[in-house]
């Protein structure tokens, strides 16, 4: 939503609300089925999903869904901005998971910070504006989140700055191959 507000690109028609209302269903509503879905199949303990055993289906199958709605978003009229950013979460999922094997758990609380501020400093590279107070926002909140994950013994801090960096090194990187 942040997006839309912020940038000053023409969008048709009810462009806008249908991206926002496909965001919604496929980013949150969809996600948060699966987890309800998984639980009651006893697949996770519990929606914490805590271990990195039971982490390993859900963040495979948001990889696959980021990845079909940067798809999506990338061959619809003036979403391509849009579609680096679901391109750049599928891929920073990706490297979650690939970090599972590394027995690395990264926060993907941290990661999602991580790709909004990349994203921001993206489009002000690439339309020659400043989003630096929203960007500085980001890093704030990104601050206090990470405290509160700490404080919760949900991560460790190697966890935590693996989870933002690689969140906000995708989207630049990225940018840079498509």
């Amino acid at each position: 939503m942040l997006y839309f507000l912020l940038t000053t690109n023409h969008y048709l028609g009810n462009q806008k609300f249908m991206v926002l209302s496909v965001v919604f269903i496929f980013t949150y509503l969809v996600p948060l089925l699966i987890l309800i879905l998984f639980k009651r199949l006893k697949i996770i303990k519990s929606y914490k999903t805590e271990s990195i055993k039971e982490r390993k289906l859900p963040i495979a199958l948001m990889v696959i869904l980021f990845y079909l709605m940067g798809n999506t978003m990338n061959n619809a009229v003036n979403l391509r901005d849009i579609s680096l950013l679901f391109y750049a979460t599928s891929i920073g999922l990706l490297l979650v998971y690939i970090l599972f094997f590394f027995k690395i758990k990264a926060s993907i609380h941290l990661l999602s910070l991580g790709i909004s501020a990349g994203f921001f400093m993206v489009l002000g590279n690439n339309y020659s504006q400043s989003y630096a107070l929203v960007i500085m926002i980001i890093f704030l909140l990104s601050g206090v989140l990470a405290s509160a994950r700490l404080h919760l013994k949900a991560h460790t801090t190697k966890e935590i700055y693996i989870g933002f960096f690689l969140g906000m090194l995708t989207p630049i990187v990225l940018n840079y191959i498509l």
